[in-house]
């Protein structure tokens, strides 16, 4: 997907919706796209194209492969033809966001081998490329709360709010409000009600390999926004499809929480803010 002029790819943004997910400890294009919720699956990532290629070299288990300044999953994966999620699975790699330059990763082949890490002499900088949304992921889930008092759910508008149009993705009523720990909300409502896309974009990761969100969709959509959509019944959108403002992506389930409810995240280049501060009022 584009996102700040860079096209992101269906693992890193969960990488966006993961660290923060820390929509999410070391774990949707939206894997974003993200970032603010259960299997050992590892986490796709979501990255953005460099045009720089790297050169790899032939080991036992397929190509080994060093990262180089620049480099994101998404990028390698094009490369080598292969896909983020063989890549990550094949190193172990469970938050995007760690990715090293000097790391040595194995590519292609049966994909059996771990990453081997960097020389102690190599520059241990993240790997980052200026003016992209810096994905993140991790595993641990917002705690699960069963109010009994009414959310407060009043917040200042952001003053970006108007860059992107925004809508409602599910219709009940806020059960849990934003915090750092929640790093979004949650929207009760009943097993099969419709969940619709906020705002216009195209899918990041359509799956359930975050630990914690159950059936998962990051979308990503432009000037740097990504929104998460967590504790899906069924999905309904595949990686890489372009959505509409109000499309039906989902229906809202119980997958990973105590009730029927919809995890609800919105991420400015990487960090959760508030949804509160960007939807319309109601």
């Amino acid at each position: 997907m584009q996102l700040a002029g860079k096209t992101l790819s269906p693992a890193a943004l969960i990488t966006m919706v993961q660290r923060p997910f820390t929509w999410l400890t070391g774990s949707l294009v939206l894997s974003m796209v993200l970032v603010g919720c259960s299997t050992n699956t590892p986490a796709p990532i979501t990255d953005i194209h460099s045009s720089t290629p790297s050169a790899a070299t032939t080991s036992a288990a397929g190509q080994s492969y060093t990262v180089r300044p620049g480099d994101t999953l998404y990028k390698i994966a094009q490369q080598h033809g292969t896909s983020v999620q063989s890549i990550a699975s094949a190193n172990g790699i469970t938050d995007p966001s760690q990715l090293r330059v000097g790391q040595v990763l194995t590519v292609g082949g049966n994909g059996g081998a771990v990453a081997v890490a960097p020389p102690r002499s190599v520059n241990t900088q993240p790997v980052t490329t200026p003016a992209e949304p810096a994905p993140v992921a991790d595993t641990t889930p917002p705690a699960a709360t069963t109010p009994t008092s009414p959310v407060d759910t009043s917040s200042p508008r952001a003053s970006d709010a108007d860059v992107i149009s925004w809508g409602w993705p599910a219709s009940g009523t806020v059960i849990q409000g934003f915090t750092a720990n929640t790093k979004g909300i949650d929207i009760e409502g009943a097993i099969g009600d419709p969940v619709t896309a906020a705002a216009n974009g195209k899918v990041m990761y359509a799956g359930n390999g975050v630990r914690g969100l159950g059936n998962l969709i990051l979308l990503g959509h432009s000037n740097g926004f990504i929104t998460a959509y967590a504790h899906n019944e069924s999905l309904l959108v595949k990686t890489g499809q372009e959505i509409k403002k109000g499309q039906k992506i989902a229906t809202l389930g119980q997958s990973d929480t105590s009730s029927p409810r919809l995890h609800f995240e919105v991420r400015r280049r990487g960090t959760p803010v508030n949804p509160m501060s960007y939807l319309p009022s109601r």
